[in-house]
């Protein structure tokens, strides 16, 4: 009866393991919309805000990809000391390892949503599941949900969408694509990960509710486009080829946005009903 979900699991722990393989490429740096760009790896998402007052980034990634962002910020026409804000879209290794890099290289501030900020501070204890450890720094400012960050012209609300991590956070901004205005919403994550008990969880006996929260929140949101701390969230390879073929932003995709929360709902739950099932 234990067969099925361990080689469910081995199968899933596979796929992550082949995605990881693209986490340290280069990709290049390009605008999604307005003072909205992509600067991270091909496997980890990096976002770049810019403003008169300076830059907000969201995702730091590892030590090691820290050089390939600044290098895709700077191949933009952007100075990567400009940048003020750092956030975050959940405290896993592979978003805020080089939090502490980045702080040294540019001075940012660091904002974290409340449930990830001793996590993100200490290095990596009290994280849920996973052991990594990366450079302990200072947060300078933690987050509620639905507290606004504000940069220049930018205006960022950090949403609470918990589960994958006590803090995940979805970030939400306007931006605009000649002349029309657009709702932006950046995923914290939705995804169950190998290995994440939703019952009978002793170190986390909160996180399928927590999930619940977090699904509510997504489909509330009004988006246009939508993006996220993976580029396979929403595609972002393919979209990227699609650029300047037309006079459409490929990374418009409300509809994209409905089915892929959908499939991630339906994914959370057949894990849950799995794990609750008797074997």
């Amino acid at each position: 009866m234990l067969l099925r979900p361990i080689i469910t699991a081995l199968i899933f722990a596979s796929l992550a393991a082949a995605q990881q393989n693209d986490w340290d490429d280069p990709f290049p740096p390009h605008r999604i919309a307005d003072n909205l760009y992509y600067v991270g790896s091909k496997g980890l998402s990096s976002y770049l805000i810019t403003t008169s007052k300076g830059h907000i980034l969201i995702n730091s990634s590892f030590d090691r990809t820290v050089p390939l962002i600044r290098a895709s910020v700077e191949k933009l026409g952007f100075k990567f000391s400009d940048i003020k804000i750092l956030l975050t879209s959940h405290a896993h290794d592979d978003h805020v390892a080089g939090n502490a890099l980045v702080k040294e290289l540019t001075g940012a501030k660091i904002y974290v949503m409340r449930g990830d900020q001793d996590v993100v501070a200490s290095g990596g204890n009290g994280m849920y599941l996973y052991k990594s450890k990366w450079k302990p720094v200072k947060v300078d400012r933690v987050l509620e949900d639905g507290e606004e960050v504000q940069l220049g012209e930018a205006t960022l609300k950090a949403r609470l969408t918990p589960g994958h991590t006590r803090g995940c956070t979805t970030w939400t901004m306007e931006a605009s694509d000649k002349g029309r205005k657009l709702a932006v919403v950046i995923i914290g994550s939705p995804n169950v990960n190998p290995g994440y008990q939703l019952v009978k969880n002793k170190e986390y006996p909160g996180i399928a509710s927590d999930y619940e929260r977090a699904f509510m929140v997504w489909k509330s949101l009004p988006c246009d486009i939508y993006l996220g701390a993976h580029g396979n969230y929403y595609g972002m390879e393919e979209k990227f080829k699609l650029l300047g073929k037309s006079e459409v932003n490929p990374f418009i995709d409300p509809k994209g946005y409905k089915e892929y929360i959908r499939d991630r709902e339906q994914n959370f739950e057949r894990i849950r009903t799995e794990q609750a099932s008797p074997r």
